[in-house]
């Protein structure tokens, strides 16, 4: 690595993280490397400081003297939160990505395949009640120590930390349902207390920008509600599955990582955290060096959104960075999650082919397998018209626009259907005719094409070819080696945990 990509890691391209002033910090170009050589061997903080030390091929690798005592551990998390704070945590990938394309190993117009997996927060997963409790320690917690005279002056003190001294743990609570009913309540009115005393006219402006408050202020409107009840006096109470909760991707799940959200894939995959897109090459070719045998692959992309956020939405982003910086595919191959008629029509005008199984007709008729589908009627889009499998026109061609998306929605009338023979095989609506809803010309062509293309032998072994990646599953709190690619997913992993673990990655 020191033969021959110590140009990837220098010190002129973080510049902007450090300051001019002060004891000299070190080298952010060493400090980046140390982080590839962390993942590639799946180490702690802790584990990668030592070997910075102790392992002559480290030291040779960074440049260091034998006698080198290498840096404290922590350096290795402070590092990767000043550069997701500056907006760095590409540097050095973008770097390495380029110095591929100079050699050689990945270009544009060759095949990639992406595909996601889950990144779980490095925070504790907490139940409605815990989260309601540890909202209020933590909003107290940033209180103490940013306005200690104007927080004593508003609660209990003695009273408030003995009952948030501790972190709230649902091991410590009591067994008995009623006392947690009323243990919710309590810290309802702890949060109502404290967010009015911070909201309060008098209160200074800045006492509600600090994030631990503002955080409070959302998780007490997503968990409680107040009213007035008969007797004129204010109720706080938990909601219910009745009162409504807030959908999952506004849903604060944690007070010490806003971004964090609880999501679900398939039956049996749950979890707290974010959703992170890895693409990579997979173009056979032959290996220069070798002179046989087929070029490694190669990650090109990494994308980290929230968990609730789908995959179709990360599609265009991910097609739009691979162009941007110069390894635009040929042929991208994706799973189902991932396309769309507008993104498979928009990827080909851009010289992309998405090379992914698209989901299939919806209708009734399609799904039982009995009837007529979509792909039964004949469109002629310059008369407007449809003709059903009876060679019965059309009455009404209405454009529409359907969860944002330009639609048609095509109605033979009764009085056509009702007569004919074939109606029992195409419709079963009560109004006995028959409605279509189709995509704009060109959209709805692209998707009747990729849908009768992906039942080809042809197509299933070309995608069969390159299939998807089975990147691992990536827990920040526990596995150092996950977060290697993920340079984005680092300042996820630097939240302000209470109880932080012995390395963050």
């Amino acid at each position: 690595m020191r033969d021959r990509l110590a140009e990837g890691f220098v010190d002129e391209p973080f510049t902007e993280a450090f300051g001019v002033r002060g004891a000299p910090g070190l080298s952010p170009g060493v400090l980046s490397l140390v982080t590839v050589l962390q993942f590639a061997e799946g180490l702690t903080d802790r584990q990668a400081a030592a070997m910075a030390v102790r392992a002559i091929d480290w030291k040779y690798a960074l440049g260091a003297e034998l006698t080198d005592t290498g840096f404290d551990a922590s350096v290795l998390c402070r590092f990767r939160a000043r550069l997701a704070d500056n907006g760095m945590e590409r540097v050095v990938f973008d770097r390495l990505l380029e110095h591929c394309k100079e050699a050689g190993l990945v270009a544009a117009g060759g095949k990639q395949r992406t595909d996601s997996t889950h990144v779980i927060s490095a925070v504790r997963d907490l139940n409605r009640l815990e989260l309601a409790g540890e909202s209020v320690r933590a909003a107290l917690e940033a209180l103490a120590v940013a306005a200690p005279a104007w927080l004593a002056g508003h609660i209990d003190v003695t009273e408030f930390a003995e009952r948030y001294g501790l972190r709230v743990d649902g091991w410590r609570m009591p067994p008995s349902q009623t006392k947690r009913d009323r243990l919710a309540q309590v810290f309802g009115q702890d949060a109502l207390a404290l967010c009015r005393a911070a909201w309060a006219d008098d209160a200074p402006a800045w006492i509600r920008e600090i994030e631990a408050v503002g955080l409070l202020r959302q998780v007490l409107v997503q968990t409680y509600i107040v009213r007035i009840d008969a007797r004129g006096r204010q109720v706080i109470r938990k909601r219910d599955a009745d009162d409504g909760v807030p959908p999952g991707q506004l849903r604060l799940a944690s007070p010490y990582d806003s971004d964090a959200r609880w999501a679900a894939k398939g039956d049996d995959l749950f979890w707290m955290g974010y959703k992170i897109h890895l693409t990579e090459t997979c173009t056979t070719l032959p290996d220069a060096d070798a002179g046989t045998g087929v070029m490694p692959n190669l990650i090109t992309d990494v994308h980290t959104t929230d968990a609730t956020v789908p995959d179709v939405k990360a599609t265009a982003p991910i097609q739009r960075k691979l162009a941007r910086h110069g390894v635009k595919p040929g042929e991208h191959y994706l799973d189902s999650g991932y396309p769309s008629a507008d993104l498979i029509t928009k990827a080909l005008k851009q010289g992309i082919r998405m090379v992914t199984p698209v989901l299939l007709d919806h209708s009734a008729q399609a799904k039982a397998a009995e009837g007529f589908g979509k792909n039964a009627f004949t469109i002629n889009w310059k008369t407007r018209q449809v003709r059903c499998p009876a060679s019965r026109t059309s009455s009404h061609w209405n454009p529409v626009k359907q969860h944002g998306k330009d639609a048609i929605v095509i109605t033979f009338s009764v009085l056509t259907c009702r007569d004919c023979p074939l109606q029992k095989q195409c419709t079963t609506s009560k109004t006995g005719r028959r409605m279509l809803t189709l995509r704009p010309g060109e959209l709805h062509e692209n998707l009747a094409r990729a849908r009768a293309e992906q039942k080809t032998d042809t197509w299933k072994n070309k995608y069969a070819c390159a299939p998807e990646s089975r990147a691992p599953s990536t827990r920040p709190s526990t596995s150092p080696a996950s977060a290697g690619p993920a340079t984005e997913a680092y300042r996820k992993s630097a939240s302000n945990t209470p109880s932080p673990p012995p390395h963050s990655t």
